[in-house]
């Protein structure tokens, strides 16, 4: 889920039927806000910024803020929201903001920033001071692509900004990070995010405290799952299979993979949510309070493992589980690689 699409959660911030977004609407990310706002006022902005997040940490929201101000008409550190440029950007039909697409989904190739960046950044701005290309996924670009952009980047038209919205800062090559400002996504503070989550998505206390652990400041994924549909199946499922795992065959694992299975696009967050037990046993018999545990309802089974794992075991079980989540980003067996993490937590 992106905030920006999310016009029910700020029914007041609907004009003309459009959900008009501005800086007020990003939760966090103070330093980020501050640094464009100055940038801004100066007259200083650069032409090249490279924003590192784990996905759903508000990359784009704040991507899409930033140009919708800068497009602005007044010509301030806030957008009006009553200038065309405004209500163009909300419609997604600002000509001078420039989103750029990709066919295959794991891979952005050079023929496609030739096309969408190099072809036309020398094509002055029809309408605003500035002609911004934003580019999510920024890690998907292949080492062609990227010293393509590059020779955008080291010489570009005074009018031209780029943005690259990123997972992995890591996937760039030296020359492109030189030349960009890099600004890294914070994760948010815990009291934010569940005040957030009640006073604004509308769950409740309980709903929101476990919400913003799992997404451990991420409020993308904090949301996601706090008005997911799938909420209460995926915690149950979860909690099913590490309540009972010490006692199943290997038949009735691989019956449970086959349920896994129908979560793999959120299977990250299904892992995460698997993390999140190791730690309440972890917590448990550290301090032995129940009342620091997250899945508190589970105290019984949770008491009953913490007595049976040791230290070592929890934590080889919670460095199995990364693992897993690296090793389906690099498209491993989906099957296998779940068999192989609910053995390790069976062995321990």
């Amino acid at each position: 889920m992106i905030l920006e699409d999310c016009y029910w959660i700020f029914p007041h911030r609907v004009k003309r039927g459009v959900f008009m977004v501005s800086f007020k609407e990003i939760v966090g990310h103070e330093d980020i806000i501050t640094h464009f706002k100055k940038s801004m006022e100066r007259g200083k902005v650069s032409h090249a910024y490279i924003l590192n997040g784990e996905k759903d940490s508000g990359k784009k929201l704040i991507a899409k803020v930033v140009a919708k101000t800068l497009q602005c008409e007044l010509g301030e550190t806030d957008p009006c929201e009553e200038c065309h440029s405004c209500i163009q950007v909300e419609s997604g039909n600002q000509p001078d903001i420039i989103w750029v697409t990709h066919e295959k989904p794991n891979v952005i190739s050079v023929d496609e920033i030739r096309e969408q960046i190099n072809n036309d950044i020398g094509i002055r701005p029809y309408s605003s001071r500035y002609k911004i290309y934003i580019i999510a996924d920024a890690q998907l670009m292949n080492q062609q692509a990227q010293n393509a952009i590059l020779k955008t980047i080291e010489e570009p038209p005074e009018y031209a900004i780029i943005m690259l919205l990123t997972t992995n800062i890591d996937k760039f090559l030296p020359t492109i990070l030189s030349r960009c400002i890099i600004l890294n996504c914070k994760p948010i503070k815990e009291l934010d995010m569940i005040d957030y989550l009640i006073n604004v998505v509308g769950v409740d206390e309980k709903k929101a405290y476990f919400c913003t652990n799992f997404a451990m400041g991420n409020m993308g994924k904090a949301v996601r799952l706090a008005i997911s549909e799938d909420y209460n199946n995926l915690k149950n499922d979860c909690t099913h299979i590490l309540k009972n795992i010490y006692d199943m065959s290997i038949e009735d694992i691989i019956d449970q993979i086959k349920k896994i299975n129908k979560y793999k696009l959120e299977i990250n967050d299904f892992i995460d949510m698997m993390i999140m037990w190791y730690r309440d046993i972890l917590m448990l018999k550290i301090s032995g309070n129940p009342n620091k545990l997250l899945f508190k309802e589970e105290y019984i089974y949770i008491k009953k493992q913490a007595s049976r794992i040791s230290y070592a075991g929890v934590d080889q079980i919670i460095e199995a589980l990364e693992k897993v989540k690296t090793r389906l980003d690099a498209n491993v067996n989906f099957d296998i690689t779940m068999e192989l993490m609910l053995l390790t937590i069976k062995e321990n």
